[in-house]
């Protein structure tokens, strides 16, 4: 069975999939660290993220590929583990400009597609149900309200030890929220949406487990259903 999981930018998805995939069995593929891994290429390039034709070229030097080691997974961008320089701002909204080109998004998509063709996988970000997988067994789309996403943002931040001692600031932080789903619902290409078929879950009010069983249980009922 392959799992979609979309939804906008700081609703969890990244961390209810690897939890749902557990429990599952299954492989969790995360396409938003793919993206922000071709960002980050971008970054170290200099390419303007507005420079639609300096990224279509440039990306097709980037091979970026996903491992597991000790149940973690890594991302490799040309060889290199880049993994954990993959969650800063920078990276994020480069990630949400850039990823509106189509040659982009094309060389990213059918590495996913591949994966998802040879294992069952559980697969969250923008345009998994539409694009990427429109034949999941199972579409989940997983929103929140934009303060909710910003306070969870800003509660990872404070966490962080390299933050140079400063406060993260919260309003900015939703300010940056609101603006990357402006952008990603209104992109020309793969826009961010709900698939027709797709399960609501708002989970401004809900616990990472209480998601995660929820996705778990629509799974087992798919299968039994199949």
């Amino acid at each position: 069975m392959n799992i979609a999981i979309d939804g906008p930018a700081g609703a969890g998805k990244s961390t209810i999939a690897k939890k749902v995939a557990k429990e599952l069995g299954s492989i969790y593929v995360d396409t938003g660290a793919m993206y922000r891994a071709m960002a980050l290429f971008l970054i170290d390039n200099k390419i303007d993220p507005h420079d639609e034709n300096r990224i279509s070229s440039k990306c097709r030097e980037a091979d970026i590929t996903i491992a597991y080691q000790d149940g973690v997974q890594r991302v490799y961008l040309n060889g290199t583990d880049v993994t954990d320089h993959l969650r800063t701002e920078d990276v994020g909204n480069m990630a949400s400009v850039a990823s509106a080109n189509e040659a982009l998004r094309a060389k990213l998509v059918e590495l996913q597609q591949k994966l998802a063709a040879s294992t069952p996988v559980v697969m969250d970000g923008r345009d998994i149900g539409t694009v990427v997988l429109p034949h999941a067994e199972l579409k989940i789309y997983l929103t929140a309200s934009a303060h909710v996403r910003a306070l969870r943002r800003y509660n990872e931040l404070l966490e962080k030890e390299d933050r140079d001692g400063g406060l993260p600031d919260l309003a900015r932080i939703e300010a940056d929220i609101i603006s990357r789903d402006e952008r990603d619902m209104n992109r020309a290409v793969s826009p961010l949406k709900k698939a027709d078929d797709a399960v609501l879950i708002d989970s401004s009010d809900m616990t990472i487990e209480e998601v995660t069983a929820q996705i778990v249980q629509l799974a087992r009922q798919e299968g039994q259903n199949a």
